[in-house]
């Protein structure tokens, strides 16, 4: 038997332990920082100054004072001080400054891109695997070149939302 949880390191009580309280109550104060995570703002390579118990950051690379070794880590401070939290894959959290999702790759910390297979708004799918290009109207016997404007333009602006190549 192991004396933590696999994905997270949350202490076990183990047969025979002294002090089970603290191992609880340790489990518990890293599953509040955990469980519908939200982070202050963006990874940051410092502690804040004055941090409020229960706030959450993500820490950056080349991180320093009580946060230096700690990259990629969520810090969560409580009574205690700080706690770490290495993350797993899919591990996701919400960012309150900027309004939007984290989520932990495996190598980083994503900007807010949501990954997906398809878009599905009320059963309908939307948005589904970006198509291949679109080749703009050419050749004809009649050329109408407003249309032709206005088929590029749809064009352009399926490339720039990423829908076709």
């Amino acid at each position: 038997m192991t004396d933590a949880s696999p994905r997270f390191a949350l202490p076990f009580i183990v047969p025979g332990q002294a002090a089970k309280e603290e191992f609880h109550n340790e489990a518990l104060a890293l599953l509040d920082g955990l469980v519908h995570a939200a982070v202050e703002g963006a990874p940051a390579a410092a502690p804040p100054a004055d941090p409020a118990e229960g706030e959450a950051w993500i820490v950056a690379a080349g991180a320093t004072g009580e946060w230096a070794g700690r990259a990629h880590c969520l810090a969560i401070r409580s009574a205690g001080g700080w706690r770490f939290v290495a993350p797993v894959p899919g591990l996701s959290v919400w960012d309150k400054a900027a309004g939007l999702r984290r989520a932990w790759t495996g190598s980083g910390w994503s900007d807010g891109a949501v990954s997906a297979a398809a878009l599905v708004i009320e059963g309908q799918q939307v948005v589904g695997p970006r198509q291949g290009a679109v080749a703009s109207p050419s050749g004809g016997t009649t050329i109408d070149t407003q249309a032709r404007a206005a088929i590029d333009a749809l064009i352009a602006t399926l490339k720039s939302h990423g829908l076709t190549e």
